[in-house]
């Protein structure tokens, strides 16, 4: 069985995001990239599953700018067989990434499908469930276990109320949870290892996937600066101000 892995390149968890000057988005020249941490999650599962035997190969698939191919070759040197890039310069969303993923499943055939459950640059939360639904196959999103038997997969997903667990039918999406493992740290042989392994490039024309701009961003703010605390001598004047400034009760 192939395992096909979507891996994001974003901006660093630990780098303080700054707006633009122009409020068009975030700035990102000069900036450390790197793999989404929900997406670094999915392809550790991916070499977990393929190290116990049940899986023959791991994909690792980026869409994006010329810069995603480092991002690639993290996933590479993480453990992956090889690597597709799709080659987009411009603004893209949940859907047209979905579209691209659906057109690169029908060429590649995995029998399993890993994303992470969100990235941490629009915590959008909703490609996994698009390609899922433009497949037509069965879904497990916010995965904190996974166990393969046979032709089936069962997830553990977290949910409001605590833990659900799933039983899909393969072929399958799986959206990952940051509960679900601990990625590994690459190592210096695999570094040079993944230099020597395929990454195939290729555009959305060549997929027969028209990219549409669904979204369009009108203006980006820096959230408001929190106000200083104040303090209080009596639970008579917390009731009020809370009540009468805070308007929260």
């Amino acid at each position: 069985m192939r395992i096909m892995v979507a891996i994001k390149r974003v901006v660093d968890y630990a780098v303080k995001v700054r707006v633009k000057s122009d409020k068009t988005g975030v700035e990102t020249s000069n900036v450390k990239m790197s793999v989404n941490p929900f997406c670094e999650i999915a392809l550790e599962e991916a070499i977990r599953i393929k190290e116990s035997g049940r899986a023959s190969e791991v994909v690792a698939v980026s869409v994006g700018p010329a810069q995603c191919v480092d991002t690639l070759r993290t996933g590479l040197a993480m453990g992956a067989d090889r690597a597709i890039h799709v080659e987009y310069a411009g603004a893209l969303h949940p859907l047209s990434i979905a579209k691209i993923l659906k057109s690169l499943v029908a060429s590649e055939k995995p029998g399993l499908l890993l994303l992470g459950k969100q990235a941490i640059d629009d915590d959008c939360n909703q490609t996994g469930q698009m390609v899922a639904g433009l497949l037509k196959w069965p879904q497990g999103t916010f995965a904190s276990k996974v166990v393969l038997e046979d032709n089936k997969v069962t997830v553990d997903r977290e949910v409001d109320g605590g833990l659900e667990t799933l039983s899909l039918e393969l072929p399958a999406v799986i959206t990952t949870e940051l509960s679900l493992n601990q990625p590994r740290y690459a190592t210096l042989p695999n570094i040079m290892k993944a230099k020597l392994k395929p990454i195939k490039k290729v555009r959305p024309e060549d997929l027969n996937v028209e990219i549409e701009t669904e979204l369009e961003v009108v203006e980006v703010n820096e959230p408001p600066k929190r106000k200083a605390g104040v303090m209080v001598s009596t639970v008579d004047e917390l009731i009020d101000k809370l009540k009468n400034e805070a308007r929260v009760i």
